[in-house]
Protein backbone atom coordinates (compact mmCIF):
# COMPACT_ATOMS: atom_id res chain seq x y z
CA UNK A 1 0.00 0.00 0.00
CA UNK A 2 1.46 3.42 -0.93
CA UNK A 3 2.18 5.93 1.79
CA UNK A 4 0.22 9.17 2.06
CA UNK A 5 2.91 11.14 0.17
CA UNK A 6 2.49 8.75 -2.78
CA UNK A 7 -1.30 9.10 -2.54
CA UNK A 8 -1.05 12.89 -2.56
CA UNK A 9 1.30 12.75 -5.51
CA UNK A 10 -1.12 10.53 -7.45
CA UNK A 11 -4.10 12.76 -6.68
CA UNK A 12 -2.14 15.91 -7.55
CA UNK A 13 -1.29 14.38 -10.90
CA UNK A 14 -4.96 13.69 -11.58
CA UNK A 15 -5.92 17.30 -10.89
CA UNK A 16 -4.61 18.36 -14.28
CA UNK A 17 -6.90 15.94 -16.10
CA UNK A 18 -10.27 17.34 -17.16
CA UNK A 19 -12.80 16.17 -14.61
CA UNK A 20 -16.56 15.95 -14.86
CA UNK A 21 -17.36 18.05 -11.77
CA UNK A 22 -17.26 21.81 -11.46
CA UNK A 23 -18.06 23.65 -8.25
CA UNK A 24 -19.45 27.13 -7.74
CA UNK A 25 -18.51 28.45 -4.31
CA UNK A 26 -20.67 31.13 -2.67
CA UNK A 27 -19.61 33.09 0.39
CA UNK A 28 -23.03 33.59 1.90
CA UNK A 29 -22.50 34.20 5.64
CA UNK A 30 -20.19 33.42 8.54
CA UNK A 31 -16.52 34.19 9.12
CA UNK A 32 -14.71 31.49 7.17
CA UNK A 33 -11.40 33.42 7.21
CA UNK A 34 -9.87 31.15 9.88
CA UNK A 35 -9.87 28.35 7.32
CA UNK A 36 -7.45 30.21 5.08
CA UNK A 37 -7.73 29.16 1.46
CA UNK A 38 -11.20 27.66 1.88
CA UNK A 39 -12.03 27.86 -1.84
CA UNK A 40 -8.90 25.86 -2.66
CA UNK A 41 -9.78 23.31 0.05
CA UNK A 42 -13.29 22.91 -1.37
CA UNK A 43 -12.03 22.62 -4.93
CA UNK A 44 -9.45 20.01 -3.89
CA UNK A 45 -12.16 17.95 -2.17
CA UNK A 46 -14.32 18.13 -5.31
CA UNK A 47 -11.39 17.13 -7.54
CA UNK A 48 -10.52 14.20 -5.29
CA UNK A 49 -14.09 12.88 -5.45
CA UNK A 50 -14.34 13.48 -9.20
CA UNK A 51 -11.04 11.62 -9.77
CA UNK A 52 -12.22 8.55 -7.84
CA UNK A 53 -12.48 5.55 -10.18
CA UNK A 54 -16.16 5.05 -9.26
CA UNK A 55 -17.07 8.44 -10.69
CA UNK A 56 -14.63 9.33 -13.49
CA UNK A 57 -16.97 8.25 -16.30
CA UNK A 58 -19.81 10.56 -15.20
CA UNK A 59 -21.07 13.19 -17.63
CA UNK A 60 -20.17 16.82 -16.87
CA UNK A 61 -22.02 18.19 -13.85
CA UNK A 62 -21.88 21.13 -11.48
CA UNK A 63 -22.76 21.78 -7.87
CA UNK A 64 -22.88 24.84 -5.66
CA UNK A 65 -21.16 24.97 -2.27
CA UNK A 66 -22.50 27.77 -0.06
CA UNK A 67 -20.41 28.85 2.91
CA UNK A 68 -22.92 30.01 5.47
CA UNK A 69 -23.49 30.26 9.22
CA UNK A 70 -25.42 28.47 11.96
CA UNK A 71 -28.37 30.87 11.82
CA UNK A 72 -28.94 30.36 8.10
CA UNK A 73 -28.43 26.59 8.25
CA UNK A 74 -30.74 26.34 11.25
CA UNK A 75 -33.50 28.03 9.25
CA UNK A 76 -32.95 25.74 6.27
CA UNK A 77 -32.81 22.67 8.50
CA UNK A 78 -36.09 23.66 10.18
CA UNK A 79 -37.83 24.44 6.90
CA UNK A 80 -36.72 21.46 4.85
CA UNK A 81 -36.01 18.76 7.43
CA UNK A 82 -38.21 19.74 10.38
CA UNK A 83 -35.17 20.01 12.68
CA UNK A 84 -34.93 23.42 14.35
CA UNK A 85 -31.19 23.37 14.98
CA UNK A 86 -28.03 24.07 13.02
CA UNK A 87 -26.14 21.18 11.47
CA UNK A 88 -22.76 20.97 9.78
CA UNK A 89 -23.83 20.39 6.17
CA UNK A 90 -27.07 20.25 4.23
CA UNK A 91 -27.39 18.85 0.73
CA UNK A 92 -30.15 19.80 -1.68
CA UNK A 93 -30.13 17.60 -4.80
CA UNK A 94 -31.33 19.25 -8.02
CA UNK A 95 -35.00 18.49 -8.47
CA UNK A 96 -34.81 18.14 -12.22
CA UNK A 97 -32.33 17.58 -14.96
CA UNK A 98 -32.31 19.96 -17.88
CA UNK A 99 -32.49 17.73 -20.94
CA UNK A 100 -29.20 17.23 -22.70
CA UNK A 101 -27.69 20.45 -21.41
CA UNK A 102 -24.19 20.17 -20.11
CA UNK A 103 -23.10 20.39 -17.38
CA UNK A 104 -26.00 18.87 -15.48
CA UNK A 105 -26.87 20.47 -12.13
CA UNK A 106 -26.30 18.15 -9.16
CA UNK A 107 -27.62 20.52 -6.50
CA UNK A 108 -26.44 22.63 -3.60
CA UNK A 109 -24.45 22.07 -0.42
CA UNK A 110 -24.70 24.51 2.48
CA UNK A 111 -22.12 24.51 5.31
CA UNK A 112 -22.46 26.15 8.74
CA UNK A 113 -19.21 27.85 9.74
CA UNK A 114 -19.66 27.80 13.53
CA UNK A 115 -20.72 24.15 13.58
CA UNK A 116 -17.88 23.08 11.28
CA UNK A 117 -15.28 24.80 13.48
CA UNK A 118 -16.86 23.60 16.75
CA UNK A 119 -17.02 19.98 15.59
CA UNK A 120 -13.43 20.07 14.35
CA UNK A 121 -12.28 21.34 17.76
CA UNK A 122 -14.38 18.75 19.62
CA UNK A 123 -12.99 15.94 17.46
CA UNK A 124 -9.41 17.22 17.60
CA UNK A 125 -9.11 17.44 13.81
CA UNK A 126 -7.98 20.28 11.59
CA UNK A 127 -10.90 22.49 10.60
CA UNK A 128 -9.64 22.37 7.01
CA UNK A 129 -9.85 18.56 7.02
CA UNK A 130 -13.34 18.62 8.52
CA UNK A 131 -14.45 21.11 5.85
CA UNK A 132 -13.12 18.86 3.10
CA UNK A 133 -14.78 15.82 4.68
CA UNK A 134 -18.12 17.61 4.76
CA UNK A 135 -17.77 18.73 1.14
CA UNK A 136 -17.12 15.13 0.05
CA UNK A 137 -20.00 13.95 2.25
CA UNK A 138 -22.37 16.55 0.80
CA UNK A 139 -21.34 15.75 -2.78
CA UNK A 140 -22.00 12.07 -2.18
CA UNK A 141 -25.51 12.96 -1.04
CA UNK A 142 -25.99 14.90 -4.29
CA UNK A 143 -24.87 11.77 -6.16
CA UNK A 144 -27.58 9.71 -4.44
CA UNK A 145 -25.67 8.18 -1.53
CA UNK A 146 -27.17 8.12 1.95
CA UNK A 147 -26.54 6.72 5.44
CA UNK A 148 -30.03 5.83 6.61
CA UNK A 149 -29.19 2.14 7.01
CA UNK A 150 -26.01 0.51 8.32
CA UNK A 151 -25.27 -0.89 4.85
CA UNK A 152 -25.69 2.53 3.22
CA UNK A 153 -23.56 4.17 5.91
CA UNK A 154 -20.75 1.64 5.42
CA UNK A 155 -20.72 2.20 1.66
CA UNK A 156 -20.79 5.98 1.94
CA UNK A 157 -18.18 6.12 4.71
CA UNK A 158 -15.92 3.76 2.73
CA UNK A 159 -15.97 6.13 -0.23
CA UNK A 160 -15.33 9.12 2.03
CA UNK A 161 -12.36 7.39 3.69
CA UNK A 162 -10.77 6.57 0.32
CA UNK A 163 -11.33 10.02 -1.19
CA UNK A 164 -10.03 11.75 1.94
CA UNK A 165 -6.96 9.49 1.96
CA UNK A 166 -6.11 10.84 -1.52
CA UNK A 167 -6.11 14.29 0.11
CA UNK A 168 -3.81 13.06 2.90
CA UNK A 169 -6.61 13.22 5.47
CA UNK A 170 -6.80 10.44 8.08
CA UNK A 171 -9.89 8.25 8.40
CA UNK A 172 -12.49 10.49 10.07
CA UNK A 173 -14.36 7.41 11.29
CA UNK A 174 -11.39 5.96 13.13
CA UNK A 175 -12.98 6.39 16.56
CA UNK A 176 -16.30 5.32 18.03
CA UNK A 177 -18.00 8.63 17.26
CA UNK A 178 -18.96 9.49 13.72
CA UNK A 179 -18.24 13.12 12.78
CA UNK A 180 -21.29 13.29 10.52
CA UNK A 181 -23.78 11.72 12.93
CA UNK A 182 -25.64 15.00 13.53
CA UNK A 183 -27.05 14.88 10.01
Amino acid sequence: MPDSADSRSRSEGRREAPLWLSLDILHEAGDWSRLGERDALIEAAGRALAADARFVARPPAEACVALSDDETVRGLNARFRGKDKPTNVLSFPALERFGASSPQPLGDIVLAQETVEREAAEQGVAAAHHLQHLVVHGLLHLLGFDHETEEEAQEMEGIEIEVLADLGIPNPYGGDEHPIQSL
